[in-house]
């Protein structure tokens, strides 16, 4: 059995279609051919830093390295901030005091606030310029499309009144000059970015879950070469099937399997399970678990971009830019909105300009300023990306991955959970009973023939038979023809004898009658085993049981579930006896015995059409339809490679209680994202009237350029923050 994460990236639709995701580097450095992706619109994809065409944005790397990233934006805007912050400060100085200290005559004192304000403008307010040039050549409307033409014609307006201020009427000249608003323009351009500091800074933060994971990875293995020396190498220089000593204290290098020693590895890092699990020869091992008490040799079985380490990180990656559907809304309501803006700037202009007080048309292109300045959708665009950011990494640390942001927004809905019982409820690990033989077939012949058909099998009931036959030393011949009757069994040909081994509908199939092994069937099921009829040559041979013990956590987990009053129903291919028994032992009344993969599609699809929101639990090839179809598929990270690619949320240690966790990471996730949205539109909502002047009339009150700009910073900070917030959450205790 496959216990390694293997999660592919051909998306299921997800996203729109784009390039495969570039394989983690499992060392520090950037791997060549580096991806850049938007936190906003993950379809957009190259291979240099730059700006989102859609939204303005800064790009950034899909998948993080070890070391924090040198972000070229960050450092690009901090020297620009920084280099202008003081002539923002001289300029607003003199804007507000240069009348008053009489230093210069008026006129002079435009020519001067012009000379300091057009490095602002031009140079650190360019990349301002070109992404509102951008959207409007790629006719998506942003916050951009705003800040240009709001500072763009406040800087315009000014030169003009400084380099021929004859053009202007009477009216506008005041103290001596026609007034000017550099200091406007000026000060935007600091705050907006200081605003984007501030968010760049933040949005690096949201990958410090991705860092920790990566940096899990030891750097080094120590390699056993065929002649017994042993000797350090680097983990990039290990490869598949290589022998690698892991002594106490150190970390489990790559994924494979204990040939030699045993020890207790500590998985909680990958797995959040607080205990120490046992290992010994043949059982599987995690790259970046950590060996506590024995001396351990592996054989590598997985390297670089296969180990489930790796996998984790791409799948945390892919999610955290996957965009949720409340996200999908927020991007048609910001295109709308903008649009809208500008639509409300004009009519304050026009409004202004023909009914306002005198200078009417200085006001009227102040307030026009104002409004587009406030009215900046960045603080929606933000609203649910930086919540699903904090919520994927939060869950990657506790033993949850979730696929996509859908996936987030869909979990607090489930109210019935499908759950498969082997691998699921139980532990996967099936031990061996007994075998029956019927006719002239001898128990040890029926051990042998199934033994040797299923070496070509990957099922855990499959594994246990193998095995059994091995320890009993009886000698498997390999089979001559293999073939896997999804569900239901398996077929083949050993010796020139056509066998089939399977559950009853697999015997009813071919025509086998299962009748006079009925009795002893019926006996092992009720005690829980699970039972496989054996046909050679199309006739019964004998029977055999395999039991499967339930998790010792699965009745807890139940309890949690029922708690939050999620129906829990279990479909397994195994005979409904022996599913009923577990069902009893565990408290689930609902249960379906010997389904087909096509029927646990069918039930779920039943169930949906009932209007019932319905996450299906499962580990197995078997499961893999229906996960695909629930509302949202839960897969057992302990399971098989399809069922985590058909699903949307791996349980990587194949821990029910997870669910628990992910659930509450939902409802907070979801909180958190309406709560950043309703901060961006209540915000918008109060400050667009202010800066329009409608209040002018009563309260007297305006809204300076100025002072819109940091409203407009405070607004992106405040929902950054809220964001972060859910790195605290509670979730609830005793789960992995």
């Amino acid at each position: 059995m496959n216990t390694h994460a293997h999660h592919d990236h051909h998306d299921h639709g997800h996203h729109p279609a784009h390039g495969q995701a570039p394989a983690a580097s499992t060392g520090g450095q950037d791997p060549a051919g580096t991806v850049y992706t938007c936190p906003m619109h993950p379809e957009i994809r190259q291979d240099h830093p730059g700006s989102c065409p859609k939204c303005g944005m800064a790009l950034e790397p899909l998948m993080p390295s070890v070391e924090e990233d040198d972000n070229p934006e960050l450092a690009d805007f901090q020297r620009r901030f920084w280099w202008t912050l003081p002539l923002s400060v001289v300029v607003t100085v003199l804007a507000m005091f240069g009348h008053d200290l009489g230093w210069f005559d008026m006129a002079t004192q435009s020519w001067i606030e012009l000379v300091l304000t057009a490095p602002i403008v031009l140079w650190a307010g360019w990349p301002f310029f070109v992404r509102g040039a951008q959207s409007v050549l790629n006719r998506s409307p942003n916050m951009w499309t705003l800040i240009s033409l709001g500072t763009g014609s406040a800087f315009v307006y000014s030169v003009v009144a400084t380099l021929a201020p004859q053009v202007f009427p009477e009216s506008f000249v005041s103290m001596g000059r026609v007034a000017v608003y550099f200091e406007a323009a000026a000060v935007i351009i600091s705050l907006t970015l200081l605003g984007q500091l501030l968010e760049l800074k933040a949005r690096s933060q949201t990958s410090a879950a991705i860092r920790s994971l990566l940096g899990l990875a030891p750097r080094t293995a120590r390699r056993i070469s065929a002649d017994g020396q042993e000797e350090d190498v680097p983990l990039a220089h290990v490869h598949v099937g290589d022998l690698l000593r892991v002594r106490p204290g150190e970390k489990v290098p790559t994924d494979g399997t204990v040939v030699e020693g045993s020890s207790a590895v500590d998985e909680s890092m990958l797995t959040g399970e607080p205990l120490p699990v046992s290992k010994r020869v043949g059982d599987k091992l995690i790259g970046a678990t950590l060996n506590t008490s024995g001396a351990l040799v592996m054989r590598s079985e997985h390297v670089g971009s296969g180990t489930v380490l790796s996998q984790i990180v791409q799948m945390v990656a892919l999610a955290q830019r996957s965009r949720a559907p409340m996200q999908r809304m927020a991007d048609q309501v910001a295109g709308y909105f903008v649009v809208g803006v500008v639509v409300a700037a004009l009519l304050t202009f026009f409004g202004w300009g023909l009914f306002g007080p005198e200078p009417s048309w200085v006001y009227a292109l102040i307030n026009a300023v104002a409004v587009l300045i406030i009215a900046c959708p960045c603080a929606l665009g933000l609203a649910t990306p930086m919540s699903i950011m904090v919520a994927t990494g939060r869950g990657a640390t506790r033993g949850v991955l979730f696929r996509d942001a859908a996936a987030i927004e869909n979990l607090r809905k489930v109210d019935t959970l499908i759950v498969d019982k082997t691998g699921t409820l139980t532990e996967g690990r099936p031990r061996f009973e007994r075998a029956v033989g019927h006719g002239h077939f001898s128990e040890d012949e029926v051990l042998r023939l199934a033994a040797s058909l299923d070496q070509g099998s990957e099922h855990p009931l499959a594994a246990a038979i193998v095995a059994a036959a091995k320890d009993q030393g009886l000698t498997l011949v390999a089979p001559e023809r293999f073939d896997s009757a999804s569900g239901i069994g398996v077929k083949g040909v050993v010796e020139s004898k056509s066998l089939a081994l399977g559950n009853t509908a697999l015997m009813q199939q071919i025509g086998v009658d299962v009748a006079p092994l009925a009795r002893e069937a019926e006996a092992l099921r009720a005690r829980g085993a699970s039972v496989m009829h054996l046909a050679v040559d199309e006739a019964l041979a004998g029977l055999l049981a395999v039991s499967d013990p339930v998790k010792a956590i699965t009745a807890e987990a139940l309890d949690s579930l029922r708690e939050a009053h999620i129906r829990v129903i279990m479909a397994t291919g195994d005979g409904l006896t022996t599913a009923r028994s577990v069902g009893e032992r565990l408290g689930i009344d609902e249960v379906h015995g010997e389904v087909k993969p096509a029927d646990k599609l069918a039930l779920v699809e039943k169930l949906q059409a009932e209007g019932r929101v319905v996450a299906m639990a499962g580990d197995g090839i078997n499961d893999a339809p229906a996960l695909a179809r629930a509302d949202v598929g839960i897969a057992m990270g302990t399971g098989t490679d399809v069922a985590m690619n058909s699903a949307q949320l791996t349980l990587i240690k194949g821990d029910l209680r997870g669910i628990a966790v992910a659930r509450t990471l939902s409802e907070d996730t979801v909180v958190n994202m309406k709560q950043n949205l309703a901060f961006a539109f209540l915000y918008n909502a109060l400050g667009i009237p202010l800066a329009a002047g409608l209040l002018y009339p009563f309260t007297g009150w305006l809204l300076s350029p100025m002072i819109a700009a940091l409203a407009m910073s405070l607004s992106s900070a405040s929902v950054i923050g809220n964001a972060l917030r859910l790195r605290g959450a509670k979730v609830p205790h005793g789960t992995p």
